[in-house]
């Protein structure tokens, strides 16, 4: 059996959390055991550190945010995901260091290299097999947005140029980092199949034996 770690990544209402279920779906239906998890929040710590980290009322500085960002990953990772792969599990992760490099490193302006660096640390060398950005266009995404009602945290409190900045870097580094763009639009099911068929092209089909 073959562990595979998956992260999908993406500006906020591009579909994250549906794809991740449906790509899990997928897997399972092969017999393959697939965790769904997301960071930060995927473990009971990692919530604590989530609600910190999102919450309206205290802001954090960039620094601080970068840092409880790792802390979450480096936990997460240690707790869920290496033993999750050790096991032949398949691990599919709504966001993960890309979203650090995309968020704290450019739309926050700490820089990529330096986030990067930070996130070395904190990984301990384990790497994704494939990382999916879903992108959609800049109006499509402000649609979503809006369509699923108010703010409801800190970083969705942000305005329309931090948004753009964070659409705009993750096509940016996805060019650079060898990131794969995925068209997320039209209906879920159309999204995940072509989620599935990169998935497969560049992973193989999950299997138990």
């Amino acid at each position: 059996m073959s562990a595979r770690f998956i992260v999908l990544e993406g500006a906020d209402g591009v579909g994250k959390s549906t794809q991740s279920r449906l790509i899990a779906d997928w897997i399972r239906s092969n017999n393959v055991e697939a965790i769904e998890t997301r960071e930060p929040g995927g473990t009971p710590y990692g919530v604590r550190i989530r609600a910190i980290l999102l919450d309206q009322v205290a802001p954090l500085d960039a620094r601080s945010e970068a840092l409880l960002m790792a802390a979450d990953r480096a936990h997460h990772l240690a707790e869920l995901v290496r033993p999750a792969l050790q096991r032949g599990a398949w691990v599919i992760s709504d966001r993960h260091v890309p979203s650090s490099l995309v968020y704290q490193g450019v739309a926050r302006g700490l820089g990529v290299d330096e986030v990067a660096s930070i996130n070395k640390w904190a990984t301990s060398g384990t790497e994704p097999d494939l990382v999916v950005v879903l992108d959609l266009p800049d109006s499509e995404v402000d649609v979503r947005r809006e369509a699923r009602g108010g703010a409801s945290d800190r970083l969705e409190l942000e305005g329309d140029e931090f948004h753009a900045s964070v659409r705009s870097a993750y096509r940016d580094l996805a060019a650079k980092r060898g990131w794969e763009l995925v068209d997320a639009s039209g209906e879920q099911a159309e999204v995940a199949e072509r989620v599935i068929a990169l998935v497969e092209a560049r992973l193989g089909r999950p299997t138990s034996s």
